[in-house]
């Protein structure tokens, strides 16, 4: 009887944790998510991943499988070695966190450690919405933006690996304050923490809204009021990639995160921004916007693809 073989995919994200046993064909099996607590501090995360870690590897020996290792996207810039770079207030205290070796101590597994949203990315190439373009920019929506560019088919990494910071541009001088300690960087507007400021700010008293899923379902419906909040904020996603388009000639970009699940309701209105503010000369034949397919099981199948064999 031939054993399936996979690895261990976990997505760590500040809000939560996802994990899943990741087959070699792509497969998602016993996925899960976890609050991520990460107020708890350093320690207590890491003991956590490692817990989770476990698990699945019960799991995994129960059914047969024989694990390859484990693959970590995690929030924040990530070194060579697999150690956590730096990481906003998100994730308060993962900065310096030499990740890579601690996982691999405690578990005895092959770790490999990635920025989240190049997990997604990979992901997406392998499995998703990515497959057949070689070339992309990445832009991850969620508590804060993420992002990574792929030419011909590989991470374009910057000069020390750390490329695709896209959330902490500057949209608004003298903006809202930021974690990372800069005023109007674009995450604090077209993230979900962004929209959700902007839900906050809104004054129509008789537009009473407790989440996005909400405003998008009451803009759905026709409230003139939720669909002018939904324009707006598509119009905040618009701008930061129109800067992106003028910087770096990219006409191709995948949205990923939660929010990207609106589908066309949402990129239709972003691109409409986009054709009105994108120079023409940058937008030649046109911008394509992809929404990422796997949802949120494409951090753990990324994360998952960069054990050595997964993709064999």
């Amino acid at each position: 009887m031939n054993r399936t073989r996979g690895a261990i995919g976990i997505d760590l994200g500040g809000t939560g944790i996802k994990s899943a046993l990741i087959g070699t064909d792509g497969g998602v099996r016993h996925f899960r998510t976890v609050p991520t607590e990460a107020a708890q501090g350093r320690e207590a995360l890491l003991a956590k991943l490692s817990g989770l870690i476990a698990e699945h590897r019960r799991t995994a020996a129960q059914e047969g499988m024989e694990l390859l290792g484990v693959g970590v996207g995690t929030a924040g810039t990530v070194d060579a070695s697999g150690a956590v770079a730096y990481a906003t207030e998100h994730l308060p205290g993962w900065t310096g966190t030499p990740l890579r070796e601690r996982l691999e101590r405690e578990t005895g597994l092959p770790v490999a450690v990635m920025n989240d949203v190049h997990a997604i990315a990979r992901g997406e190439q392998w499995m998703g919405a990515a497959q057949g373009l070689p070339s992309f920019v990445c832009v991850a929506l969620g508590t804060g933006i993420g992002g990574c560019i792929v030419r011909d088919g590989a991470m374009f990494p910057g000069d020390d690996g750390y490329a695709g910071g896209f959330g902490h541009h500057i949209v608004a001088m003298d903006g809202l304050p930021c974690t990372c300690g800069n005023r109007g960087c674009w995450e604090n507007y077209a993230s979900v923490t962004g929209l959700k400021t902007l839900m906050r700010e809104q004054e129509a008293p008789d537009l009473w809204i407790r989440d996005p899923r909400q405003l998008f379902a009451e803009a759905r419906s026709g409230n003139g009021q939720a669909l002018d909040l939904v324009g707006r904020y598509a119009e905040r996603i618009a701008v930061g990639l129109a800067n992106l388009a003028h910087t770096l000639n990219a006409r191709r970009f995948l949205l990923a995160g939660a929010i990207t699940a609106q589908g066309d309701f949402l990129l239709e209105r972003i691109g409409g921004h986009l054709r009105r503010i994108v120079m023409p000369v940058y937008w030649g034949d046109g911008i394509s916007l992809h929404a990422a397919e796997l949802g949120e099981h494409a951090g753990v199948v990324g994360a998952a693809s960069a054990v050595a064999g997964i993709k064999d």
